[in-house]
């Protein structure tokens, strides 16, 4: 099924989408901690994304099989592996994506770095203390803005039955629908998980199912589903 999906221009509330994201997974919110923890920790653990993909398509089945009422089990994750190949495609133009946007400015950050550093003879400049923090600020959001195309991919890959490309083609037309308000949940969430990440990584773990079912039900407001699933 690869014909043209109807998206909708909606109202993006980052916190409300949070607290419906508690109230859809209720009794089941520690199961989904097990969930998408489980599912980032093996999408990780093969080099070059490979596994990325069938977990997230598993976690987001997950998500799916919940908000239509229907049971959900810590392994029906795993059946994200039934897209396998159309979720790598998606992984590695991700990642090809994400490199393209990212190693032109890593690159002149470091050129300016060296020419710095020898115009003092090795001697940190204060111009340093501004660098840094400018080119990490700069980094952080050139990569948001590398992954909204691909925000709803997998979901439309699971749910929509849509090959990798025509799935990303699907994501970007309405993530561009509903640019500035899915561009602040993506920073609002970056941000949360940051900082709870300082805090012995276990708030960010615990954040991790409610901002996923937010990017979900953001997901699910631009792409209403017609009929049953």
């Amino acid at each position: 099924m690869e014909s043209e999906i109807a998206y909708q221009r909606v109202s993006i509330q980052p916190i409300e989408l949070l607290k419906q994201a508690k109230e859809l997974l209720g009794e089941q919110y520690w199961l989904f901690v097990g969930i998408t923890f489980l599912g980032l920790i093996i999408g990780q653990a093969v080099p070059f994304g490979i596994l990325i993909g069938p977990m997230f398509c598993g976690i987001y089945l997950c998500y799916i099989q919940r908000s239509c009422g229907k049971p959900t089990k810590l392994e029906m994750m795993f059946k994200g592996f039934d897209y396998f190949t159309e979720s790598l495609i998606a992984t590695l133009i991700a990642m090809g994506v994400s490199l393209l946007v990212a190693l032109p400015v890593a690159i002149v950050f470091f050129v300016i770095f060296v020419t710095t550093m020898a115009a003092t003879d090795g001697e940190a400049a204060p111009a340093m203390f501004v660098l840094f923090p400018l080119m990490y600020l700069t980094m952080f959001g050139l990569m948001i803005l590398a992954t909204m195309p691909f925000l709803f991919a997998y979901p439309l890959i699971v749910e929509r039955g849509l090959k990798a490309i025509p799935a990303i083609k699907t994501s970007w037309a309405g993530v561009k629908a509903n640019f500035g308000g899915l561009f602040k949940l993506l920073l609002l969430y970056s941000l949360i998980s940051i900082l709870a990440s300082c805090l012995c990584y276990v708030p960010a773990i615990l954040f991790l199912p409610l901002s996923l079912g937010g990017i979900f039900l953001a997901y699910r407001q631009i792409f209403p589903l017609e009929g049953k699933w």
